[in-house]
């Protein structure tokens, strides 16, 4: 049953990008041996890890170290990118939140060894935790989860088996696997990251973040998302807002900045954004900015278009007779916007 399930994972779910977009040095200059990432500005505020999860693969992970961080992010990025291709996020998220951040590939993806499956991302996912808690000393009251698209899976696997989190980001989230496909109303056994039934176990506040244009992933997925969370907090709706391009649009970071702002006030009542009826960001009719305000990213390294096949078809050899004719677009796809890749 499990290879079956993760049979199906791997034809939709994930698209490491191949080659790599980025490789491993290891400076032995100094008296500490010290890994880099190539093809990336050197800095001496991250440190660049290999991980050993419980499946037996090698992930390969970054810290950014913020000198006035009162936090620490994990973040679980989508489907089709590597580290290489989202450190200067990374760094700029760092930066801008006033948070220590950790990123991580999958496995199979970039320089971690293994193949991606649903199973192996919580695996690597509960090594980040771990290395966070045992090699950084985070505790869970200062740790906020970050999934985007498909990262949204292990972000709310680990978050509802983790139950003091400061808080939870799900950036265009998906239900589950299948229902990126196909407007299932129910959970299959065969199904995978079934997030819609994971959610109400998830107890720290919870911001959804979602394009109300999104082509890949539909924002009925965010608002369900958002509507099954035990704590709720004000979500950001983005008008026009497409799967690949949210961080464009001015607010974005602002609402992010306070949400982290929010959750970092010490337990007990808040005076925070109504967390029972949604501020709705599309009365707004926002637009993304192309002017380089300083409320929006602007990271300049251009990245190579990648091609992907389509969901239908890779799956039409496996077609079942009574499937919905009508299939839609996989999890995530890989776009360049301004050099930068969610």
């Amino acid at each position: 049953m499990g290879g079956v399930t993760s049979s199906i994972a791997a034809k939709f779910a994930f698209f490491p990008p191949t080659p790599p977009s980025y490789g491993l040095i290891t400076d032995d200059s100094s008296s500490v041996d010290r890994l880099y990432i190539t093809d990336v500005p050197r800095r001496d505020d991250v440190d660049v890890l290999k991980l050993r999860t419980r499946r037996g693969n090698e992930i390969v992970a970054i810290y950014v170290k913020h000198p006035k961080a009162n936090g620490t992010l994990l973040y679980s990025h989508g489907n089709a990118a590597d580290l290489g291709q989202m450190f200067e996020l990374f760094v700029e998220l760092s930066s801008r939140l006033r948070l220590n951040l950790m990123g991580y590939d999958y496995s199979g993806y970039g320089q971690s060894t293994g193949k991606a499956s649903e199973c192996n991302t919580y695996a690597d996912i509960d090594a980040s935790y771990s290395c966070l808690k045992e090699q950084y000393g985070v505790k869970d009251d200062q740790l906020i989860l970050y999934g985007q698209s498909v990262g949204s899976g292990p972000t709310i696997d680990l978050a509802s088996r983790t139950p003091n989190l400061r808080g939870v980001v799900l950036h265009s989230p998906i239900l589950s696997g299948m229902r990126v496909l196909y407007p299932v109303k129910r959970t299959y056994w065969f199904d995978i990251y079934k997030n819609i039934d994971k959610i109400g176990s998830v107890t720290c506040p919870v911001l959804v973040i979602h394009g109300t244009a999104d082509e890949v992933v539909d924002w009925s997925h965010g608002k369900q998302l958002w509507e099954l969370s035990k704590e709720k907090y004000e979500p950001l709706w983005v008008s026009g807002g497409g799967h690949c391009n949210l961080e464009l649009y001015p607010e974005f970071i602002k609402h992010l900045k306070k949400f982290v702002i929010f959750i970092s006030k010490p337990k007990g009542p808040r005076n925070g954004p109504n967390k029972t009826n949604p501020t709705d960001a599309t009365k707004d009719q926002s637009k993304p900015s192309a002017n380089g305000r300083a409320d929006t990213f602007q990271l300049g390294c251009c990245l190579p278009e990648v091609s992907r096949n389509s969901v239908d078809s890779q799956l039409e050899k496996s077609k079942k007779t009574n499937k919905p004719e009508k299939s839609r677009m996989s999890v995530d796809r890989f776009r360049r916007k301004k050099g930068l890749v969610w």
